[in-house]
């Protein structure tokens, strides 16, 4: 029963466009047969073939200019248990070999400081620093710099 309902939903179009096709050409025939239209035969048939492709363009413009993705905002709430004890994950840090510079770093990309400003602030150069950021990103697995700020702190590995 769905496979219908689904087959109709999908090709209700086709299958409209296709009875109404069916449906002039019964009427011009029988138009035709009628003698009704004996004299005027082919201005009648470019007029309908002219209205025919006229609704055409317009159905056709008006499903093309339709925007084919929908964007959906979905708003959900996200809880954070802040615990006011951190304890330093310290098996996890053994098992990813980070280094004490490593967190130390990591912690003050989570402070939301540039990688200048923390090779300012940690006395190395900015090559250094970016360096490190790099070995980071490797070894949490993450592309970017909240990427790795988000894991570390599900991991807890920063506060």
């Amino acid at each position: 029963m769905t496979d219908n309902i689904n087959f109709w939903g999908k090709h209700k179009a086709t299958i409209i466009y296709s009875i109404s096709l069916a449906f002039l050409l019964f009427l011009l025939k029988w138009l035709e047969i009628r003698y009704i239209i004996f004299d005027y035969s082919f201005e009648i048939y470019i007029g309908f073939i002219a209205v025919i492709f006229t609704a055409l363009g317009i159905w056709l413009a008006l499903k093309l200019s339709k925007p084919k993705i929908e964007t959906v905002v979905v708003e959900k709430e996200v809880y954070v248990n802040r615990n006011g004890n951190f304890v330093l994950n310290t098996l996890l840090v053994s098992q990813l070999e980070l280094s004490k510079r490593e967190l130390e770093i990591l912690s003050l990309l989570a402070q939301g400081l540039s990688n200048q400003e923390i090779a300012a602030k940690i006395f190395v150069s900015l090559s250094t620093v970016k360096t490190h950021n790099q070995n980071l990103f490797e070894k949490l697995d993450v592309k970017r710099r909240i990427q790795a700020v988000e894991k570390a702190k599900r991991l807890n590995l920063i506060p």
